[in-house]
């Protein structure tokens, strides 16, 4: 279960950076610092991410801190966008979904090999 809320944090952060660059690209919704600060808190997950993996102790904050980022953000786009709540319950209910599997896997002891 760790390895699944690991490769899900990874992809919520290559999403979240891709957004960012494809953001750029298309013609700028957002202000760069907005899109900069996408794909800062994108690595940071990335990096919590790996550190979720490795049982570090703090990894599992570090990451829930960068999704909080992410999700300061993703208020931001939607007040830009126009999307409304739904994406953003979407957002909050992965980013739950993900800590409660890291913290559920990472309390458990390890396997033995």
């Amino acid at each position: 279960m760790l390895t699944a809320a690991t490769i899900g944090m990874l992809s919520y952060a290559g999403y979240s950076a891709g957004w960012a660059v494809y953001d750029v690209i298309a013609g700028a919704r957002l202000e760069w610092w907005a899109d900069l600060g996408l794909a800062l808190f994108a690595l940071l997950l990335a990096l919590g991410a790996v550190f979720v993996r490795v049982r570090l102790p703090g990894g599992l904050a570090f990451a829930i801190g960068a999704m909080l980022g992410l999700q300061a953000l993703a208020v931001h786009t939607a007040a830009h966008l126009k999307n409304g709540i739904t994406p953003q319950i979407g957002r909050a209910v992965l980013a739950i979904v993900l800590v409660v599997m890291a913290h559920t896997a990472a309390s458990s002891p390890p396997r033995q090999r």
